[in-house]
């Protein structure tokens, strides 16, 4: 069993930046991280493997940057030119598995996750 843990979330003026990090207890090939706002389901943001490409979702293209370190098991997300929309419990993810045909962005498609962190972006 892999545990999961994650750091870095808070409370920032919209434009402004937060870098969340997850630290895995074993090795994983599929890390990522969802978000759920209040009253709303969790969705996908971002996912990497092991050595890959990143993908993100639309609305966070552009703005967030998600890496990982291999070495530490660790994977970061860099949040750049928040909004309140990007208000939400951030959830780390992670999977032993990966796919090279496509990306995953389903929440079936890990194992593992996180007890999540809170963001909040004020306007």
């Amino acid at each position: 069993q892999v545990q999961l843990v994650e750091s870095g979330g808070g409370l920032v003026q919209a434009g402004g930046s937060l870098r969340l990090s997850c630290a895995a207890s074993g090795s994983v090939y599929t890390m990522g991280w969802f978000r759920q706002a209040p009253g709303k389901e969790r969705e996908f943001v971002a996912t990497i493997r092991l050595s890959d490409t990143p993908y993100y979702t639309d609305s966070v293209q552009g703005r967030f940057t998600i890496s990982r370190d291999n070495a530490k098991n660790t994977v970061h997300l860099q949040m750049n030119s928040l909004k309140p929309d990007d208000t939400a419990v951030y959830y780390c993810a992670a999977s032993p598995s990966y796919s090279t045909g496509y990306y995953y962005t389903s929440e079936n498609e890990y194992r593992y996750w996180g007890q999540g962190t809170q963001v909040t972006v004020s306007s």
